[in-house]
């Protein structure tokens, strides 16, 4: 099969269109849209099928107007992933799939599948996963070597319009005590000067670096004793959770039901469900190399099953069922 995928954030294009890439699929990434491009990677590609992702440039504005336009004119089969359910939901997600119309959408969450479907919109569930072409282990470098170390953003401005969101309750068990007894954490990510309103503590400025290109996510990961994991749902993970594990990174991350049926706390990472249980972790792990090592090596092993090539598997799977694709 020819797949285009219509994205250009890093974030998305060296995932799942490398897992198409490893079935033997034929893929396109479209880089950024214009007006003028889609129609002629539609007609010189002559892709079978086209995929959007996610909250992006490329899924905003008159873009979406563009895409509907010229995927409808070709009748193209569309796929749309949504990425930011269920906190974008009502926000972003729904207005954008009615919109821009794709023929079906995959979400991340599974408790937002019945509700697409009984709007009359064709869905399924489909998890973030890993890709070793950038999620992988680089070896330790000195320049991002840390002992505690996050790479997320902050979203302050999000926080505070969702005040009862779990990422809060995540930030208070995994960062606040650290700050708090002055442990140094390396933040890479924007946005966590503002968050002393939920923190309890001002971040120390030398601890923060700013923003760190995606494609250097794992060297981060693979360079730090230890990694904090935020996460955002009790039923779902996040999808740095599968990349540090495949970067070998040594992940502390809050202790969920979704957590706990993927991994096993204590052989493949390492889960708090309090302050002062992280604090304990912390300066346990601190001190045990021979451990973090022997968890790493297991973290790596058990998140393998999530590479995206079997993401893309299922994906097709999922499209031939529902009749989504068209027969040649």
């Amino acid at each position: 099969m020819k797949i285009l995928f219509l994205q250009s954030h890093p974030m998305w294009i060296h995932g799942l269109p490398n897992g198409f890439r490893d079935i033997g699929h034929e893929v396109k990434v479209s880089g950024e849209l214009t007006k003028d491009n889609i129609p002629e990677m539609i007609l010189s590609f002559k892709p079978d099928l086209i995929i959007s992702i996610g909250w992006t440039n490329d899924t905003a504005n008159e873009k979406v107007n563009w895409i509907r336009k010229y995927v409808k004119l070709y009748k193209i089969p569309h796929v749309y992933w949504a990425t930011e359910d269920p906190t974008h939901t009502f926000s972003f997600t729904l207005p954008l799939i009615q919109k821009m119309q794709p023929n079906f959408v995959f979400t991340i969450c599974k408790e937002r599948i019945n509700y697409y479907k009984k709007l009359g919109i064709k869905a399924d569930y489909l998890d973030f996963g890993f890709h070793p072409k950038v999620n992988c282990f680089t070896g330790v470098e000195n320049k991002y070597h840390c002992s505690i170390a996050v790479v997320a953003n902050g979203y302050p401005k999000n926080l505070t319009i969702y005040p009862k969101h779990y990422r809060i309750q995540s930030l208070k068990t995994l960062l606040s005590p650290l700050i708090k007894e002055n442990i140094r954490v390396d933040f890479f990510g924007w946005g966590w000067e503002n968050l002393s309103f939920i923190l309890g503590e001002n971040i120390p400025k030398e601890w923060i670096h700013g923003y760190l290109d995606y494609t250097l996510a794992s060297q981060v990961y693979s360079s730090s004793d230890i990694i904090l994991g935020i996460q955002n749902h009790r039923t779902q993970v996040t999808q740095r959770t599968y990349e540090i594990l495949a970067s070998k990174g040594f992940l502390l991350t809050s202790d969920t039901p979704k957590i706990r049926s993927l991994f096993i706390p204590g052989r493949d990472i390492v889960v708090s469900s309090s302050p002062q249980e992280t604090l304990d972790l912390v300066r346990y792990y601190l001190k045990d190399k021979t451990k973090r090592e022997e968890i790493r090596n297991n973290g790596q092993q058990a998140v393998q099953v999530h590479h995206y090539k079997n993401r893309a598997k299922y994906m097709l799977e999922v499209l031939e069922t529902e009749h989504i694709l068209i027969e040649k």
